[in-house]
């Protein structure tokens, strides 16, 4: 039977997008949610915005939901616990599955697979109360990143210039997590490729004004700068490009999301992490890389619903 283009949005019945949730990245996620539902309402979509804690997320299949649009960031709703917790109520949703999502949240277990499989990945060290912030900069150097293991949006994170103030940031980033890391600091332009269907989006090269991709400056700046066309060579690009795709694959991440790299001096890529769930608010990158890619943003979030019919549903073609 050859392959159509799902037209009717009625295909999709009752849709919930999950949003907000528990996590320190809760007010994003209300913004993602919110701008997602608003595009597919656009479309047709029979959307309900839920704002999601643990009795509404266990108790949506008996609300007489038919799939589920995950806008949830962080811990809890970008782990694999909420998307168990789908597969339990066998409720179709977007993004990807439970174990990519519990690897992608942890960046230990995310560079140790990368690095396993040829993926250049910056050198790190778990941090702990006990360790010794003299053995880690002599590994690492100066400066180098502190950042909590299971947190995104740069939360908690701190850029260490200095041996005496290693611990203080350590201590910053176990506010929000038990598992704190070191990494070795990249100094040269940041990256990101957005992944939709398989498919790699044009990069987003990006420049901070303060020279430090932060909580601030993703989210508060006005003065941060995203570059697409990225300006890399085209065949550098694709080189990047096809990495991206692979880093992505080899988490077993399906559907749409993100990952994030930067050149050194050498023009050598160094990949930091992947996004299961990116933001999809005002300053998102997601959206921006679909849109130099012809994608507006209605269809953008179409398409990744599109990604939740199973099989068993439709032979159509869905992106």
């Amino acid at each position: 039977m050859s392959a159509r283009r799902i037209t009717d949005p009625a295909r999709f019945g009752r849709v919930a997008v999950l949003m907000g949730g528990w996590s320190s990245e809760r007010a994003v996620s209300l913004d993602s949610g919110a701008a997602v539902a608003a595009g597919l309402e656009r479309r047709g979509v029979d959307v309900t915005r839920v704002d999601a804690d643990r009795e509404r997320v266990l108790g949506l299949a008996a609300a007489g939901f038919d799939r589920v649009w995950l806008a949830l960031h962080g811990r809890g709703g970008e782990d694999g616990v909420v998307q168990g917790a789908l597969e339990l109520q066998r409720l179709p949703y977007t993004g990807s599955g439970v174990l990519a999502c519990a690897l992608s949240m942890d960046k230990v277990r995310t560079k140790a697979i990368w690095a396993a499989q040829g993926i250049p990945t910056p050198a790190h060290r778990v941090l702990a109360p006990e360790t010794d912030s003299a053995t880690v900069v002599e590994a690492l150097g100066l400066p180098l990143i502190v950042k909590p293991v299971h947190e995104g949006s740069t939360i908690g994170i701190t850029r260490v210039e200095r041996l005496e103030d290693l611990e203080a940031a350590r201590r910053e980033a176990a506010r929000f997590d038990r598992d704190v890391m070191a990494e070795q600091y990249v100094a040269g332009p940041e990256y990101t490729a957005s992944i939709l269907a398989d498919r790699a989006l044009p990069l987003i090269r990006i420049e901070p004004s303060s020279g430090f991709y932060d909580y601030e400056a993703k989210y508060v700046a006005n003065d941060t700068q995203y570059h697409c066309p990225c300006e890399l060579p085209a065949e550098r690009e694709r080189e990047f490009s096809r990495l991206a795709l692979r880093a992505f694959e080899l988490i077993g991440a399906r559907g749409w999301g993100r990952v994030d790299f930067m050149l050194d001096d050498a023009g050598q890529p160094w990949f930091l992490e992947l996004n299961a769930t990116p933001g999809m608010t005002s300053h998102s990158l997601v959206p921006m890389a679909a849109r130099a890619a012809d994608i507006d943003f209605d269809e953008l979030v179409w398409r990744i619903l599109a990604a939740t019919v199973s099989p068993e549903e439709s032979n159509d073609e869905l992106a």
